[in-house]
């Protein structure tokens, strides 16, 4: 349960906050009375695959799957082995939609994470079949930090907004110098009253492309 990435000095001062050395207490205490995820040595990966120095995508999350070996940390993803959830599926369809791609063989979004794509939740824990279980430990606090941080000090940056929950953090974003992309969730649910036919992925790299920045190969 650490950081390891340039993250450890972007966020030092939070992360000797009082607020966050109890967060850190309260998680802990929470996996060893019960069964969590992702895995501890997980928490954080999202800071760890993508470093401060490197990003340029961020795409927003609620919480991590809550099913047995779901989660691996990085939002919407989930490992290899496992059969893909219903709003990756989604993810996936308008990926196809988007740019052509072949239909992935798998749900694991490391090598969009590896490309400066941070695929960060809200919040970063939750209990096994319990969704939103950890949305009370403060977990929002930190993360809303990371999206200030990202926002004040890094230029031309994408934000990826699916659905009211990632939407909430709008405000805290700098629309001249960022380029955000909001439709709604890809939850079967929701997904048909905008997500498909967005656009996302095009948007993303016609913005960065602009701004002469590598573009995210997303396929």
């Amino acid at each position: 349960m650490d950081i390891h990435s340039d993250w450890k000095y972007i966020l030092e001062d939070e992360l000797n906050k009082p607020y966050f050395i109890n967060l850190l207490h309260n998680v802990e205490l929470m996996y060893q009375s019960q069964t969590c995820y992702p895995p501890k040595n997980q928490i954080f990966r999202a800071l760890n695959e993508t470093p401060f120095s490197e990003t340029k995508v961020v795409i927003l999350g609620q919480d991590p799957y809550h099913g047995a070996d779901q989660a691996n940390g990085l939002s919407f993803s989930v490992n290899k082995e496992q059969s893909l959830p219903p709003s990756l599926k989604n993810i996936y369809k308008e990926l196809v939609n988007d740019l052509g791609c072949h239909f992935p063989t798998h749900g694991d979004l490391t090598h969009w994470a590896n490309q400066g794509v941070l695929m960060l939740n809200t919040v970063l824990t939750v209990n096994q079949g319990e969704a939103h279980s950890h949305a009370h430990l403060g977990w929002q606090t930190f993360t809303n930090r990371v999206i200030e941080v990202l926002n004040e000090r890094k230029e031309h940056l994408v934000f990826v907004l699916w659905g009211k929950h990632a939407q909430k953090n709008f405000k805290y974003l700098n629309q001249q110098k960022h380029l955000i992309i909001e439709s709604p969730h890809p939850s079967p649910l929701s997904a048909y009253r905008g997500f498909f036919g967005s656009k996302p992925f095009t948007k993303a790299n016609q913005f960065l492309k602009r701004h002469h920045i590598n573009e995210i190969q997303w396929c």
